[in-house]
């Protein structure tokens, strides 16, 4: 309930994202978040399922529900350390542990942080499903570039990771990064094409193998610039630069460039659920929609990117 910080409110939905409840109960503490709340699915070693919730700046806190969202636990801190949109994205390795991404410009890190100059990509190793996470390691910092908001996807054959980053001072076009080993290392951060460049990038595949991004697009010469977007390509185009097969409008976007830090589901039939704010509508407050899509329905209408 505010613009990035505020009391966190939960709804949940039993059918897909047709119908969604009223607000739910949550635990008290969640009124004192600092920053926009991320939500992932987990599994411990011994198999149990949770869903973690992450509410970021200093400290880094979490809370987790092992019934499937209908009790949680209260907010506590992770660590002696924070960040910003902690946690930008999860991703679990073959060994069975779980890494989560996020960046800091200085500010949240510590307790007496203060801004500087770079953008710092940081990298937490949780191996107990999700409920403890290790001291921060860094991956990239750079003050010619500003890289954060980290959106993780795995390639098709399960070797290798790629990460899409926002670009925050506005100068480059967001770019992506790969590790071939788990996320031990990382390639320097390369450019992506403007039909990928924006914020927030959140990918999934289809059933037939091409992924959907969805994200908060932010190419100036773009008609869809600070409209909420999908891209349409496949692993492919990502690892070779490709701009990919096509960009999808999904909502216009009524003021300035605030919309857009997406969920993203694939039901069993290939349906997509995307689910995010925005002002779609002129003179009003932000509100939460829910866009259902399928790739042979954009497929019928769509011209191949260009740029």
């Amino acid at each position: 309930m505010g613009h990035g910080a505020g009391q966190i409110v939960l709804k949940k939905s039993t059918d897909a994202g047709l119908t969604w409840s009223e607000r739910l109960p949550v635990p008290e503490n969640w009124a004192t978040s600092k920053e926009v709340p991320t939500l992932f699915r987990v599994a411990d070693p011994k198999g149990v399922k949770r869903i973690i919730l992450f509410s970021g700046l200093y400290p880094a806190r979490l809370s987790s529900s092992s019934d499937d969202g209908v009790s949680w636990t209260s907010l506590v801190p992770v660590g002696e350390w924070g960040g910003i949109v902690v946690m930008g994205s999860v991703e679990r390795v073959r060994n069975g542990d779980y890494l989560a991404f996020f960046h800091d410009d200085g500010r949240f890190f510590s307790n007496s942080g203060k801004r500087s100059q770079s953008m710092t990509l940081y990298k937490s190793i949780s191996r107990d499903g999700g409920l403890t996470w290790s001291f921060p390691s860094e991956i990239f910092s750079a003050d010619t570039i500003q890289l954060c908001e980290p959106g993780i996807v795995r390639s098709p054959d399960g070797r290798q990771l790629a990460m899409l980053l926002r670009e925050n001072s506005r100068t480059h076009h967001s770019c992506i990064m790969f590790s071939d080993d788990e996320g031990e290392h990382w390639t320097s951060p390369r450019e992506m094409p403007l039909t990928l460049t924006g914020d927030r990038h959140t990918a999934k595949y289809a059933p037939d193998g091409r992924l959907l991004i969805s994200f908060r697009h932010m190419d100036r010469s773009a008609s869809s610039y600070g409209d909420w977007v999908a891209w349409v390509g496949t692993y492919d185009d990502l690892s070779k630069g490709r701009p990919g097969q096509y960009l999808v409008r999904l909502m216009d976007n009524t003021k300035g460039t605030d919309c857009a830090y997406p969920g993203v589901e694939v039901l069993s039939d290939g349906t997509f659920v995307l689910t995010t704010y925005g002002h779609w509508t002129q003179g009003e407050l932000p509100y939460i929609v829910s866009v259902r899509l399928r790739l042979d329905e954009l497929d019928r209408n769509a011209a191949p990117s260009k740029k």
